[in-house]
């Protein structure tokens, strides 16, 4: 047997959750506020969970909705978090390019705009010192070129590439996304450039957890 990737799983529950809130929409015949689609969500979530519904890696994802929703109703927007989802991903899977192109494209049209990109520096990633990019201010990418390099097999990405980013992260995801890529949420805090944040770029898109949703 197969076993469900993350991907596969969290696009269960945002597909599933979308046709749920259509199918109750029809039935009631009505049409519902924000805040009682986001009940409806809500406890739609709840009793998928309760009876298992969907893979237990996405249980922490569900958990994490269910709170959204309890404390902040209408606000969470569950409906337009699935529909990112579903959107998002489905988007990657029918991507023409190949990861190594999707990367090469990504670096020269930032660049283009203006981005400050650097990729032909190589730097250790067991330093304890975080690295100072010297720049005027604007946006700015890094990414190590031995991993640039070594993390591919030919137009293959075998391993995670981590790229370091300061600017619009929203825009970067977009154009990432564009080239079908999805990228992992920034973390600072794993970021080996000072004031950047870390983010991962996975082999067949197979990140571990959510991605980095577009707006």
């Amino acid at each position: 047997m197969q076993t469900q990737t993350y991907n596969q799983a969290i696009l269960d529950v945002a597909e599933a959750g979308i046709k749920a809130l259509q199918d109750s929409a029809e039935n009631q015949k009505a049409t519902r506020t924000p805040a009682q689609e986001s009940h409806f969500l809500c406890a739609w979530l709840v009793e998928s969970f309760r009876i298992k519904r969907f893979s237990k890696i996405v249980a922490d994802d569900i958990s994490a909705w269910i709170r959204m929703a309890r404390s902040q109703g209408a606000g969470a927007m569950l409906p337009q978090l699935f529909e990112r989802i579903a959107k998002q991903y489905r988007q990657v899977e029918q991507a023409e390019l190949t990861q190594l192109q999707s990367v090469t494209q990504l670096l020269t049209e930032l660049e283009n705009e203006d981005w400050f990109v650097i990729s032909d520096s190589a730097f250790s990633d067991n330093s304890n010192t975080k690295l100072k990019l010297a720049g005027n201010g604007q946006s700015s990418l890094v990414v190590c070129e031995l991993q640039l390099e070594g993390h591919f097999d030919g137009e293959k990405l075998i391993k995670p590439l981590p790229i370091y980013v300061r600017g619009d992260e929203n825009h970067f995801a977009a154009k990432a996304l564009e080239k079908g890529l999805l990228v992992s949420p920034g973390n600072k805090k794993t970021s080996l450039i000072k004031h950047h944040k870390t983010y991962t770029i996975a082999p067949n898109n197979q990140l571990k957890a959510l991605c980095f949703l577009v707006q």
